[in-house]
């Protein structure tokens, strides 16, 4: 970071990104953070949440290149928020009671570097207040799952007056422009219970949402066309809508990488050798990210059924929870207990010719990427939705918390991107929906050809000339490099003129 010394002209323009809790923030706002410094200049401060310092995130903010500096704000007390209170709620409280502090960061950051800009998530809405109240001239809302969630969010204000009762109860799907139908039990978990204070914040959020001079989402136009084309169209009182996807992990100095850990490892893993041991595609990789868990009763399901599949599987295996879907790994991957001591009796050792169990952690972004792997049992969390993607391995949904309902029902019923494990959640049903995705000739094949098209596009739009890369241009010439010479704006923008919807 320079020091306040330097002459302005002679400073790079400056963004600071403010990342509410869980890498599934952290990652795309850091790889965002990259991608401007690579093609523009821009350094960054990515300042996170002290709940949020773990062993996990340290080692992530210490693998990113100079241009990424990042920091802490100081810890916050919640303890007069009731005990059992929604993750969403946890995070926007936090932001709430941070303003001022993060006001004092701000101001700071001004005074030392050229900051032009204020990036936040969806539940970090309020640190608009601190961006303002510091004289930011722009701020910026990162979206970090899709155009769906999004364009939920932008119609919630509406859709909470036109709607009296739970979405959960509605016999009719939600519709929304240029959306699949959404069916009521699957909209964002957080939005399933009116009396919960986590409805209420989503509600608040959603309002601020066009505060916002811009929304940029981690996304792409081919896996959800319809309403990328309604959400490019200008519309009184939106903000213009970039998709700047898709953002997943890229080589860093961590070397264990992926989804939600990237922890350094010493040697490399051994599931990864395992691996090297397997036929071409011939894997299916099991994994809910750091924040899922499985009650007892699905996890021997679970196992039950990779068994009865006869397919290979690397399995990464964390211990359950039957309190709810979000374990007490949504900060820190590692399991709180010996996850395998929950496995049906005999398990290990009648599969361990053909299965590979690794506990709490694996390198997701090695494992996709890697030859053997042919299909992916996966939480749909966005992120490792798009890692999968990127990696043409097509999935299994098992959709736990969150907006994950919502995108298993998006890749399913409209890009036809992965086959959702049907309730009941029985072994004989995993088994038949696993069978089919690694080596169906209907729908598996269909899933499989798909997958391999959006790859192809996911990967195109983030080259020069791509979609994403356009739109991100775009971005920062109209926004963040607005000080500098018309000349060098005007140069930038033929090089992506064409290319924006």
């Amino acid at each position: 970071m320079e020091n306040g010394s330097s002459a302005p002209a002679a400073r790079p323009p400056h963004v600071a990104m403010m990342v509410t809790p869980g890498m599934g923030h952290l990652i795309p706002l850091a790889e965002l953070a990259k991608r401007l410094a690579s093609r523009h200049g821009v350094t960054t401060t990515l300042i996170t949440f002290a709940s949020t310092a773990s062993a996990t995130q340290r080692a992530f903010l210490a693998s990113l290149p100079p241009s990424v500096a990042s920091l802490h704000l100081p810890p916050v007390d919640l303890s007069d928020l009731p005990q059992g209170s929604a993750i969403e709620t946890l995070m926007s409280e936090e932001t709430a009671r941070s303003v001022g502090a993060l006001t004092e960061v701000l101001t700071r950051l001004r005074e030392t570097t050229r900051l032009v800009a204020f990036v936040t998530d969806l539940f970090g809405m309020d640190s608009f207040d601190a961006a303002s109240s510091a004289g930011v001239e722009r701020k910026y809302l990162f979206y970090p799952t899709n155009l769906h969630a999004l364009t939920l969010m932008l119609h919630l204000p509406e859709l909470d007056t036109s709607i009296p009762g739970e979405f959960r109860d509605l016999a009719e799907p939600v519709r929304l422009p240029g959306c699949v139908p959404i069916p009521g039990p699957d909209i964002l978990a957080p939005l399933q219970d009116k009396a919960n204070p986590c409805y209420s914040w989503m509600l608040h959020h959603a309002a601020r949402c066009r505060e916002a001079d811009a929304i940029l989402v981690n996304s792409f136009d081919a896996v959800e066309p319809d309403v990328a084309a309604v959400l490019r169209r200008e519309e009184p009182g939106r903000p213009a809508v970039y998709n700047v996807g898709p953002l997943i992990l890229t080589e860093s100095k961590a070397t264990g990488a992926g989804d939600r850990a990237t922890a350094p490892a010493p040697s490399r893993a051994a599931c990864l050798e395992w691996l090297d041991q397997q036929p071409a595609k011939s894997v299916i990789f099991v994994s809910f990210g750091s924040g899922g868990a499985l009650p007892t009763k699905q996890m021997r399901e679970l196992a039950l059924g990779l068994e009865l599949s006869g397919q290979r599987f690397l399995w990464v295996v964390r211990s359950p929870s039957d309190e709810g879907t979000v374990s007490d790994n949504y900060y820190d991957a590692e399991s709180k207990k010996d996850p395998f001591i929950f496995l049906p009796e005999g398990f290990v050792e009648r599969t361990k010719d053909r299965g590979f169990l690794v506990s709490s952690w694996a390198p997701q972004i090695e494992v996709l990427a890697h030859e053997a792997t042919g299909g992916f049992l996966t939480h749909c969390g966005w992120n490792s939705t798009l890692e999968s993607l990127v990696h043409g391995v097509p999935m299994v949904a098992w959709p736990l918390y969150a907006e994950q309902h919502q995108n298993a029902v998006m890749l399913a019923e409209g890009v036809g991107a992965v086959i959702r494990v049907p309730e009941p959640k029985e072994k004989e049903a995993i088994a038949a929906v696993v069978k089919e995705l690694m080596a169906g000739e209907g729908r598996g094949a269909m899933v499989r050809s798909v997958v391999a098209e959006l790859q192809k596009a996911g990967l195109q739009g983030l080259r020069d000339g791509g979609a994403a890369t356009a739109a991100l241009d775009e971005v920062a010439n109209n926004g963040l490099l607005a000080r500098t010479s018309p000349l060098a704006r005007g140069t930038a923008h033929v090089m992506y003129k064409g290319h924006v919807g």
